[in-house]
């Protein structure tokens, strides 16, 4: 019986000046697609991934960038006729990625969607009134306890459950701050702000979800063709609304991915493949379960690596 192979799409953060540049240089594929997208959004998008850190690390243009990334790898995996995956997962922005590979989201549609995603994001919390703070070392329950310990501060709560032993929360400043110093006094290991501009996945993002609410319902969504692991209930659905419904509250919700691996895991995936820059979600999972493989493709020797790894373990 062939090994369940998943395809999994990261989110901000992984994002790095420079990206894809060699995998362009080799394929037209990604320099097409990046073309479409600078037409869809009237700027310049691979100039900025290539020569503009400032852009590149404010949300409205982090998003479409790594979106369009990540499709471009995508579409030169199956260009190389890798192995079709069984199942997919984006960490946050990456299940916009992981829905257009689905077949469920145009391509055109999630450029357009992310972009207004980010600046919603941006515009719902105004400069120093959020933020985020990675906690290392507490149970996922202590962490909660500590969020509802801190609520008369302000709203704060767990936005990512990434690894095992990794939390990060989100909320008002003041009361990440105080989550921090309760974090510290009950042992963990790190507990610091983590350097993003906006405070994802709380209900700080309230009005974020409304306006996205309302550009999702004029999208076309269709039955994705590979399932999708949402991040918000670890469910994948086939309905459009459902997916709709998923994509909205997945902003105020937070990131179940240490439940989202394992549910991969049970139902037999044994290769991952991470499908973006950098290796954030490979070095994730291997704190999720160490014995699971996960091959991260971002340049053509990682792509070439990726294909073969699959194919010998298929």
């Amino acid at each position: 019986m062939a090994k369940k192979l998943a395809f999994i799409f990261p989110g901000q953060g992984s994002q790095q000046l420079g990206m894809l540049r060699e995998l362009a240089e080799q394929s037209a594929l990604v320099t097409a697609l990046f073309q479409e997208a600078s037409e869809i959004l009237g700027y310049d998008l691979w100039h900025i991934t290539q020569h503009d850190i400032e852009k590149l690390n404010q949300t409205e243009y982090t998003q479409p960038a790594l979106l369009t990334a990540e499709i471009a790898l995508w579409q030169c995996w199956k260009d190389r006729r890798g192995t079709t995956p069984t199942v997919l997962a984006g960490h946050s922005l990456g299940e916009f990625s992981a829905l257009v590979c689905a077949g469920a989201l145009s391509f055109r549609d999630a450029v357009k969607l992310v972009a207004n995603r980010g600046r919603y994001m941006q515009q719902a919390v105004k400069p120093g009134q959020g933020a985020m703070a990675a906690i290392l070392g507490l149970e996922d329950t202590q962490v909660e306890s500590l969020c509802k310990e801190a609520k008369d501060m302000g709203i704060v709560s767990p936005a990512n459950f990434n690894s095992i032993g990794q939390v990060v929360v989100a909320g008002e400043t003041v009361a990440v701050n105080y989550v921090i110093e309760l974090a510290k006094t009950a042992g963990a290991k790190l507990a610091k702000i983590i350097p993003v501009s906006v405070p994802s996945h709380c209900l700080l993002m309230q009005p974020a979800a409304e306006q996205l609410a309302r550009d999702l319902a004029s999208i076309e969504i269709k039955t994705p063709q590979i399932p999708v692991i949402h991040n918000a209930d670890v469910e994948s659905h086939q309905t459009p609304e459902a997916i709709k419904q998923a994509l909205i509250i997945q902003l105020t919700h937070s990131v179940r991915w240490v439940e989202t691996i394992q549910s991969m895991i049970k139902e037999g995936v044994k290769n991952f493949i991470e499908c973006g820059p950098g290796k954030v979600l490979a070095g994730l999972n291997k704190r999720i379960d160490a014995a699971i493989i996960t091959e991260s493709i971002h340049s053509p020797e990682t792509l070439e690596q990726a294909v073969q790894q699959v194919e010998e373990n298929a």
